[in-house]
């Protein structure tokens, strides 16, 4: 293969490994909350023994569920049957450019060939309801960037995203999952998946018994243009899961590609419509190559970290600074940056307030360090 574009990293202690799984687990944590709890405390087991608290002084109706050992031990256990590994945030076996998106998963559930996540990757995504030119034309262009030396990740859909892993399959491909490692969807792919395993792999956030609902497949979505340089559309109508795929490669600011098609052919209303907006447009493999080369001669900018805390836990905010923060926000998104400047409070106790309210599930955040009430 090409390039190894992975860089060096510590391992978790299976102890640490647990602690991570618990916490990722547990209600109201997601990617963001995860990071921001692990800053705060300076480590996953002082973020759960905060958690009870943190909820309580969020105003929770009810205590947070938090993931227990024995459920995150019977995970582990799980996971080793299916030959399923856990590779988490700042390993060496991380995927480097999934470090790079602004909340990448803090541990994913891998299966195959774990070395295949550090080549560079081109996505290719469409149409579940391909046409026959449509998958012709994905298998060309997956082959041609195999023999390039790029792998090919897609999410193992029905139609476009199934042409391209079948034709990389020697090359090397990888198949990002809406659900658990043990619920394939669609469940006829399940041998098209043994396939990949051989040569690549295939990765999920979700865990073990996790079966894909609708609102799944937009997390994973953004899985699929994280992991690549990339992303090729190849058949999208209108109002499609690829075009959701092609703007969260524009916010994590991958390339993003186009085949054009027929105008009369709803199929291609979307992919007309993203080389409408500036998508670079695409008739051959040569299209992707002359954008993507470049790309591989830089050095990848991974996010910088936060320090591990050190000392006391962040002061708990007071009873008129909680109701202060909680009184500017609403179920229109805001910036935390107008909280802080609105409120008076210090950036500290704005996001202590918040990672309350988060953790009582009484926030959502949106991209760009947006916030509202739920």
């Amino acid at each position: 293969m090409g390039t190894n574009e992975t860089d060096g990293g510590v391992r978790l202690t299976d102890a640490q490994r647990l602690d991570w799984l618990r916490l990722i687990r547990s209600e109201n944590i997601g990617p963001r909350t995860f990071r921001t709890l692990i800053n705060h405390y300076g480590g996953a087991r002082a973020a759960l023994d905060a958690l009870p608290d943190l909820a309580r002084r969020g105003g929770a109706i009810k205590p947070a569920r938090i993931c227990s050992l024995q459920e995150a031990e019977r995970e582990i256990a799980a996971a080793r049957r299916l030959d399923v590994t856990f590779v988490a945030l700042g390993e060496p076996d991380y995927p480097p450019r999934l470090r790079m998106i602004d909340d990448p998963p803090p541990l994913i559930a891998v299966r195959g060939k774990l070395a295949i996540l550090s080549q560079p990757m081109v996505a290719i995504v469409g149409s579940r309801n391909a046409s026959a030119a449509g998958v012709k034309f994905t298998e060309r262009l997956a082959r041609e960037l195999g023999e390039a030396e790029f792998v090919i990740v897609s999410g193992l859909a029905r139609g476009i995203d199934a042409a391209a892993h079948r034709a990389s399959l020697t090359t090397g491909t990888v198949a990002v999952l809406a659900g658990g490692h043990d619920h394939i969807y669609p469940p006829e792919h399940a041998d098209l998946l043994a396939s990949i395993l051989s040569i690549g792999a295939a990765i999920t956030e979700m865990p073990l018994g996790w079966e894909p609902r609708a609102r799944d497949f937009p997390r994973r979505n953004r899985l699929i243009s994280g992991l690549a340089l990339g992303v090729l559309i190849i058949e999208a109508a209108r109002r499609s899961g690829s075009l959701i795929t092609a703007r969260m490669a524009l916010e994590q600011g991958r390339e993003v590609f186009a085949v054009p098609g027929s105008p009369l052919d709803p199929r291609t209303e979307g992919t007309n419509g993203l080389l409408k907006q500036g998508a670079t447009l695409v008739t051959e493999v040569a299209d992707v190559l002359a954008a993507l080369r470049p790309i591989l001669g830089r050095p990848i900018e991974l996010p910088i970290e936060e320090p591990e805390r050190v000392g006391p836990p962040p002061a708990e905010p007071g009873a008129d600074e909680r109701a202060r923060i909680l009184g500017l926000l609403g179920p229109t998104p805001v910036a935390i940056d107008d909280l802080v400047r609105l409120s008076g409070s210090s950036p500290a106790i704005v996001r202590t307030v918040l990672l309350e309210l988060e953790i009582a599930g009484r926030i959502e955040r949106h991209g760009g360090a947006l916030v509202s009430l739920l």
